[in-house]
C-alpha cells in the first residue's frame, strides 16, 4: 500500500514538473542568430522576444503549439516535443526575399491615351441623354425655355466626384474606451499580457492605457490579421512607459 501511494506521488510530481519547463532556445536565420524574434505560445497565450543573441525562454510543455513572427522572415510554427527540453534547442527561420528582384520586365505598360475630342463628345452625349430624362431639372423656374446652368454644372461636377467615391477606409487612433474593452473581451489581450508579459504594475493599468492612448495607435490594428502588429507596438510602448516612469520614481525619491 505504501509502494503504491509513494508511485502515485512520483508520478504527480512528474507531472508538476512537465507542466512548469521553461523552452530554452536560439533563433538563426541563413546568416545568423535573430533578435526581436517574436516567440508566441498560442496554447497558454505567453509571449516574448529573441535578445541580442537570438536566445529565448518560455513558458511551455509538450504539445503546446508555438509561433514564430518578424516583419522580415516568413512565419513559423512548431508543436513542443520532449526533445525541445533535453538541451537548447535551435529554430531557423527563412528570410523573406523580395520577390520583385526576380520577375522579369517585359515592356512598360501602356497608359490609355486621352483624346479631347473623343471625351467632350462622350460629355455632351451624357448630358444630352440626362436633359431627355429630366427636362424639368435644367429648365430654370417659372421658365419655358432655356437651360439652367447652375444646375448644369453641378451636374457635371458630381461625374468627376463620382470617379472617386472608392477611397481609403481612414481609421481613427484608439480611444482608451477600446483599449480597456479590448483588454476585457480577448483572450490574447487580457491582464496576464499586461501584468507578467508586459510588466506592467496592477495599479499602474489604467495610467499605461492613456499612455497608450497619447501614441495615436491607429484603430485597424484591431483587426485580427493586425494583432501581431498591434502586440509589437504594445511591448516597445511598455518598455518607454516602465522607463518614464522608473525616471519619476527617482525624481520624486531625490525631491523627498
Amino acid at each position: 500500500m505504501r509502494q503504491y501511494l509513494y508511485s502515485i506521488l512520483l508520478l504527480l510530481f512528474s507531472i508538476q514538473i512537465t507542466s512548469a519547463q521553461i523552452l530554452k532556445a536560439k533563433v538563426y536565420d541563413a546568416t545568423t542568430t535573430v533578435k526581436g524574434i517574436k516567440v508566441y505560445n498560442k496554447t497558454q497565450k505567453r509571449i516574448t522576444a529573441t535578445d541580442d543573441e537570438g536566445n529565448f525562454s518560455l513558458p511551455a510543455k509538450v504539445g503546446d503549439s508555438i509561433k514564430f513572427q518578424s516583419l522580415f522572415h516568413h512565419p513559423k510554427t512548431i508543436a513542443v516535443s520532449k526533445s525541445h527540453f533535453r538541451e537548447t534547442t535551435i529554430f531557423e527561420l527563412k528570410k523573406i526575399i523580395n520577390e520583385l528582384d526576380v520577375v522579369e520586365i517585359e515592356s512598360e505598360p501602356k497608359q490609355p491615351v486621352f483624346v479631347l475630342e473623343s471625351y467632350n463628345t462622350e460629355l455632351q452625349d451624357l448630358i444630352k441623354e440626362d436633359i431627355k430624362r429630366n427636362p424639368h431639372l435644367y429648365t430654370p423656374e417659372g421658365a419655358s425655355y432655356g437651360v439652367d446652368f447652375v444646375y448644369l454644372i453641378g451636374q457635371i461636377a458630381k461625374l468627376f466626384k463620382n470617379k472617386n467615391k472608392y477611397r481609403t477606409a481612414i481609421y481613427q487612433p484608439l480611444s482608451y474606451r477600446q483599449l480597456d474593452s479590448l483588454f476585457s473581451n480577448s483572450t490574447l489581450f487580457n491582464e496576464r499580457l499586461v501584468h507578467e508579459d508586459l510588466n506592467i504594475p496592477t495599479d499602474k493599468t489604467k495610467l499605461f492605457f492613456d499612455f497608450c492612448t497619447a501614441q495615436q495607435i491607429s484603430s485597424e490594428l484591431l483587426k485580427e490579421k493586425k494583432q501581431m502588429e498591434l502586440l509589437e507596438l504594445l511591448m516597445t510602448n511598455s518598455k518607454n512607459f516602465l522607463a518614464i516612469l522608473d525616471e519619476f520614481e527617482k525624481t520624486k525619491l531625490k525631491k523627498d
